[in-house]
């Protein structure tokens, strides 16, 4: 079935059917060891302690200029980068935390020369490190015999367009498209694990099909699939409706059942409360039961600030890169301190002080909505997700929310 099918019938993160998922239950993740075939699943740590996943923005310096860029990336480096040393230091202090996912990012980490003996120590420190170049000249077949040395569990590039007119204009860089599909078939001539990301946006929304074939022509393992955050250069009139979502989701719901990679969202958490209706459905008596495929990311009740934290080029850390409110700073303040401790993460921990439907919602803890694009198109961070078009089966909120964390007069960047 294809999405247009999709869209014109019934109006990420996988996880097995429970109906106990379907209440009102602090859910804890699940974490993976990545090896040779799909990943297994393994006990993580509570995330009021630790994080699932960390993202280290190396550096906002990039060679693109795309048109939804969390970063608004340039084309020289910060001289307030973290330095090398700084950067091994940060490495140290994240395994502490235990056995997070650990993700290098940008702008285009290949902007720095000290990313491979970065990549390196973060691998010999024992994190399963994986790392998200820019599609640009500096993504040679070296640098990916590179990655490949230091012990990169996996290589994710962006794929935005089924063909160069559609992805490079996205990317506004000619030869963009090319790079991508020279890196990914190279990553798998050597046998480096490779997933593909994709924005989705009014642009390509009505290519997914296309943009689906091609991850699976890749052998690619997952295709993680963004949902616009209208932060940076990224402008809300890209973005898709509600109603729109919840046919990409059904889409993307259907489709993983077949496609031989598995398939998660990002900043669509509301797509867990659409496969949850979706399982309940299907495990009812007489119902057709189609398994969806065991998956990579089991992150159920990931969100900004839970689960996930986010340390940017100069060492801010955010909840998220789509949520730029700083908690703090590495090079004053402790990472592991922030992230349990702080005002602002333990907020957005505790999915009883979000607002509107969010809070009156069955699924607040399986899924809490994006609380930055909640902060980008209302300014406030626990606001209800205004790209979710559930209505809460409550009809009364439970307790009086408290009020939101007042904002620091200037954003840290």
């Amino acid at each position: 079935m294809t999405f247009h099918e999709l869209a014109r019938g019934e109006n990420d993160f996988f996880f097995q059917a429970d109906p106990a998922w379907l209440d009102d239950t602090p859910l804890r993740p699940a974490s993976i060891e990545v090896g040779a075939n799909l990943p297994r699943l393994v006990p993580a740590a509570d995330i009021d302690d630790a994080p699932f996943l960390v993202i280290w923005e190396l550096t906002q310096a990039c060679d693109l200029a795309c048109v939804h860029c969390r970063a608004c990336a340039i084309a020289n480096r910060n001289p307030l980068e973290l330095t090398t040393d700084e950067g091994f230091r940060l490495l140290e202090i994240i395994r502490e935390f235990g056995d997070p996912l650990m993700v290098f990012t940008g702008g285009d980490p290949l902007k720095r020369p000290d990313v491979f003996p970065l990549l390196e120590r973060s691998v010999q420190l024992g994190l399963r490190t994986t790392i998200t170049p820019s599609a640009t000249p500096l993504l040679t077949a070296g640098a990916i015999d590179n990655f490949q040395r230091c012990g990169v569990a996996r290589m994710a590039v962006s794929l935005d367009g089924p063909d160069a007119p559609s992805h490079d204009g996205f990317r506004r860089v000619e030869g963009s498209f090319a790079r991508t599909k020279f890196a990914l078939d190279y990553a798998r001539q050597i046998g480096l694990p490779t997933q593909v990301n994709t924005t989705v946006t009014r642009h390509n929304l009505a290519h997914l099909d296309d943009i689906a074939a091609l991850v699976q022509a890749s052998g690619a393992c997952l295709w993680s699939v963004f949902f616009l955050v209208a932060t940076g250069r990224a402008s809300a009139s890209q973005d898709l409706t509600a109603q729109e979502y919840e046919a990409v989701f059904a889409y993307l719901y259907n489709l993983s059942k077949s496609a031989p990679f598995d398939i998660k969202t990002t900043e669509a958490q509301h797509y867990r409360r659409y496969v949850a209706q979706q399982r309940k459905a299907e495990n009812r008596p007489g119902a057709a039961h189609h398994a969806a495929p065991e998956v990579i990311q089991r992150q159920v009740g990931i969100n900004d600030g839970k689960g996930f934290v986010f340390i940017s080029h100069t060492g801010e850390i955010y909840p998220s890169g789509f949520l730029p409110i700083s908690a703090g700073n590495v090079r004053r303040d402790s990472l592991i301190g922030v992230y349990g401790h702080s005002p602002l993460f333990q907020t957005l921990r505790n999915a009883d002080n979000l607002h509107g439907k969010c809070g009156d919602c069955e699924y607040r803890n399986l899924c809490g909505g994006s609380r930055s694009r909640a902060f980008s198109l209302t300014g406030e961070y626990l606001a209800e997700d205004p790209r979710c078009v559930y209505q809460p089966k409550l009809t009364a909120r439970r307790h009086s929310p408290p009020p939101a964390l007042a904002l620091p007069a200037v954003l840290p960047g």
